[in-house]
C-alpha cells in the first residue's frame, strides 16, 4: 500500500464547493508567522497501486489509464487521487472570444466531479501517442501529446492535443504535482516534433 504526502499545517480534464465552518470571533492578536509546509505520511492513506509510482512511464500510464473506460463504467478515483500531491492543480487552457485564452484550475476532486456526468453518457479513451521529457534530478516535466477516442479500436480520434505533466520524486515514488492541456483546434495543430514518428519524440 502506497502513503501519499499530506500539509502537516493546513488533487481534475474536462464543480462543486465544500461548505466551511465559519471562525469565532476572536481577540486580535499580531499576527504569526506561517508554520512551514511538511508533507508526512496521512494516517488513513488512500489505496495505490505500487507500480504507478514506481517510474515516471508508469505515473503517467496509470493518469491516461484510470480516466478512460467504456460510458457508465465506474473509474477507480482512488487510483487517481494516489497519483498526485493532494495540494496538486490540473488546468486547461480554454479559448475566449477575441482571441483571448482563460486557464481553468482545478483541483483532482473538481476533475472528478465535473466528469462524472461525461463518463456516465460517453465512452471516453485517452492514450499518448507520443511524448517529449525533460529530467533534471526529482523534476520531470513530460510534454505528452494525447487523443480522445469514444471507443478504444476507433481509428480516427475526436480530438487531441498536449498533457504538459510535471512530476517529483520524494526519495521513494514519484507524484504528479501540476498538469495542463491545451486541445488542439481549427487554429492551433500539433506541429511535427510533437507527433508520433519525431526523432525528438518517444
Amino acid at each position: 500500500m502506497m502513503q501519499r504526502w499530506i500539509p502537516a499545517a493546513a488533487a481534475a480534464m474536462l464543480a462543486g464547493a465544500a461548505a466551511h465552518a465559519q471562525p469565532q470571533a476572536q481577540t486580535p492578536q499580531a499576527p504569526a508567522q506561517p508554520p512551514a509546509q511538511v508533507h508526512t505520511a496521512p494516517a488513513q492513506p488512500v489505496t495505490a497501486r505500487e507500480a504507478d509510482g514506481a517510474s515516471v512511464d508508469s505515473t503517467v500510464a496509470a493518469l491516461y489509464e484510470v480516466i478512460s473506460g467504456p460510458a457508465g463504467a465506474a473509474r477507480n478515483w482512488n487510483r487517481m487521487r494516489a497519483l498526485f500531491v493532494p495540494d496538486a492543480k490540473l488546468s486547461m487552457i480554454v479559448p475566449q472570444n477575441h482571441g483571448a485564452f482563460a486557464l481553468r484550475p482545478m483541483t483532482v476532486e473538481d476533475y472528478i466531479s465535473r466528469n462524472m456526468s461525461t463518463f456516465s453518457a460517453n465512452g471516453f479513451y485517452e492514450r499518448e501517442i507520443a511524448r517529449r521529457t525533460e529530467t533534471f534530478g526529482q523534476l520531470v516535466h513530460v510534454f505528452s501529446t494525447y487523443e480522445l477516442l469514444r471507443a478504444p479500436h476507433d481509428t480516427k480520434p475526436f480530438m487531441r492535443g498536449i498533457n504538459s505533466i510535471q512530476l517529483v520524486h520524494d526519495g521513494k515514488r514519484w507524484w504528479i504535482a501540476n498538469l495542463i492541456w491545451r486541445a488542439e483546434d481549427a487554429h492551433l495543430t500539433l506541429p511535427e516534433r510533437y507527433l508520433p514518428g519525431s526523432e525528438d519524440a518517444r
